[in-house]
């Protein structure tokens, strides 16, 4: 389980360990807000969505729209370093968008795997752990190498896990995890009377990390696209209306800002839990041209938020061993059109989405 962070969102970041890096300030000045530290999500879940539109309205290729959103997650991560952020999770291809054209997908195996080698110098240097959820199968070797180099380089930083989701879908990962769970107990393993929803959790991609208790969607669309489904059963929603390409660690605070000032109930009576402590979220001061949401952290270029509403929540179930993968899909053997399929070496992974929607 990833601990919370201690400090006091008011205070200094303290100094980088030995051989580490503070994270970038961000360019206008921006700090982040002062939100009390049990107040700040463990786990963020990012749907990077807008890309494709992004690039559209400027007449660009959709791929100039996935290229710019490499930097808007480097400095949503810097930010999520900044605030104490433990867990984020970055939605960065999804088991739908082998829909995609050949060449957009193509272009986003080749991306991805790309940024992961270009970026994770940094991000080890920030004391970033990198770790991948999704299906070997399908997936390029190359993209795989890539992944997995990255996870035995940061094996051991403790500032900030990025959850890399790669040939990642909810669904597939509970239908993996239920069938494991079947194996488990037709070889004796496993008594199936005693299977429940700590079982279940034991067999995810990564059961170790706590569940989402923040899900954040860039674009103005309002909907999960079958992203850590289970994992986000309890989870706060936050929409916002700024593509994925112009968001930044402000459109991140100022949805962690909106996350500390709901009352979580768990599935109680609002009588019977204690009321969240007044914050007042000052935020950071509003930054020229941008939306200014009453309170918030300054959002440059957001139409406002149309918030989500939260859901009660639930406990958290966590630990066991780690179960990836799954058997083929039918029709796994090939992409539609000839685009590079499981063991290809063409270009590698991209940021920016998951389901039909995500990558647009």
């Amino acid at each position: 389980m990833v601990r919370r962070a201690m400090r006091g969102r008011g205070q200094a970041a303290p100094a980088a360990p030995a051989g580490r890096v503070p994270p970038r300030p961000h360019p206008s000045g921006a700090r982040p807000p002062d939100i009390p530290a049990d107040a700040v999500p463990r786990h963020v879940a990012l749907v990077m969505d807008g890309n494709g539109r992004w690039a559209n309205a400027r007449g660009l290729p959709r791929t100039q729209g996935h290229e710019a959103g490499e930097a808007a997650l480097l400095d949503v991560i810097h930010g999520a370093v900044e605030l104490g952020i433990p867990v984020l999770s970055a939605y960065a291809f999804s088991t739908e968008n082998w829909r995609r054209s050949p060449d957009e997908v193509r272009f986003l195996m080749g991306f991805d795997r790309a940024v992961i080698r270009r970026r994770r110098d940094e991000l080890n240097a920030l004391g970033v752990r990198i770790r991948w959820a999704g299906r070997r199968p399908r997936l390029w070797r190359s993209v795989i190498s890539e992944l997995e180099s990255a996870e035995q380089m940061t094996v051991a930083n403790t500032v900030l896990t990025l959850q890399f989701c790669v040939n990642y879908g909810g669904r597939a990962e509970i239908a993996d995890a239920a069938r494991e769970i079947a194996r488990a107990a037709v070889a004796g393993r496993l008594d199936p009377d005693r299977i429940d929803e700590r079982t279940v959790a034991r067999y995810l991609d990564e059961p170790d990390l706590p569940d989402v208790d923040l899900f954040v969607r860039s674009s103005g669309e309002q909907r999960t696209s079958n992203f850590l489904l289970w994992q986000s059963a309890y989870a706060e929603l936050v929409f916002l209306d700024t593509l994925w390409p112009d968001f930044d660690r402000r459109h991140l605070w100022h949805a962690c800002e909106l996350f500390a000032s709901r009352n979580r109930r768990f599935g109680q009576a609002e009588s019977l839990i204690e009321p969240p402590p007044a914050t007042g979220l000052p935020g950071a001061a509003p930054v020229p041209g941008g939306s200014g949401v009453p309170g918030g952290s300054g959002v440059p270029g957001g139409s406002g938020v149309p918030a989500g509403s939260g859901v009660p929540g639930g406990a958290d179930v966590r630990d066991g061993a780690d179960v990836r993968g799954g058997a083929e899909v039918p029709g796994e053997a090939g992409v539609p059109g000839g685009a590079e399929v499981s063991g290809g070496d063409g270009p590698s992974t991209g940021v920016g989405g998951a389901d039909p929607a995500v990558h647009s």
